[in-house]
């Protein structure tokens, strides 16, 4: 049994060993991504430094003896020049440390910390039509802006996308800062 997460903070490069190892299980045991082979350490190492390069935030949740419970990150939604106010999150819990509230301690910061980054609006893109992820999503505003049946397979099965939005700060009421 895991205590409660002290403390939430932007991940390094050195955390790339144990996010690679959480996304790993849950792409060999989840449907939230549509991955089938797991991304390396090399590979998240690189995503947690462009995010840093970018602005754009990258968290980790920590348990009291250091080890990570869980992390999240906010990308641009699509590579598109327009798109640079838009961003999706991702979110992955260690395990052991689902039900424990760590989804929405992170999801809590990366709203805050998105924010602060310029982003004017966050998407999440639930594989699988989670419904934990749909309703931790809700308990935080998210409205459902669409469903996309049978987009991805995996596990033997058929998984509908569910997109859903929130604004963060001004949101559409005035123009973004250029």
């Amino acid at each position: 049994m895991h205590a409660a997460v002290p403390f939430i903070e932007s991940a390094t490069p050195d955390d790339a060993r144990p996010i690679a190892v959480i996304y790993a299980h849950h792409v060999a045991h989840g449907t939230a991504t549509y991955d089938i082979e797991a991304r390396s350490v090399l590979a998240t190492a690189g995503l947690i430094s462009e995010h840093r390069a970018k602005g754009w935030p990258f968290l980790v949740a920590r348990g009291a003896d250091g080890s990570l419970a869980g992390y999240a990150y906010a990308s641009q939604f699509r590579p598109r020049a327009a798109y640079a106010w838009a961003c999706e999150d991702s979110i992955y819990i260690d395990p052991t440390w689902q039900g424990r509230g760590i989804g929405r301690a992170l999801l809590e910061a990366l709203l805050v910390a998105a924010e602060a980054a310029g982003f004017r609006t966050m998407v999440a893109v639930i594989g699988g039509a989670e419904p934990a992820s749909i309703a931790l999503h809700a308990r935080y505003g998210f409205a459902h802006a669409g469903r996309l049946d049978a987009t991805g397979w995996k596990h033997g099965r058929w998984l509908d996308t569910v997109y859903m939005q929130r604004a963060l700060g001004a949101g559409a009421a005035s123009p973004p800062a250029e």
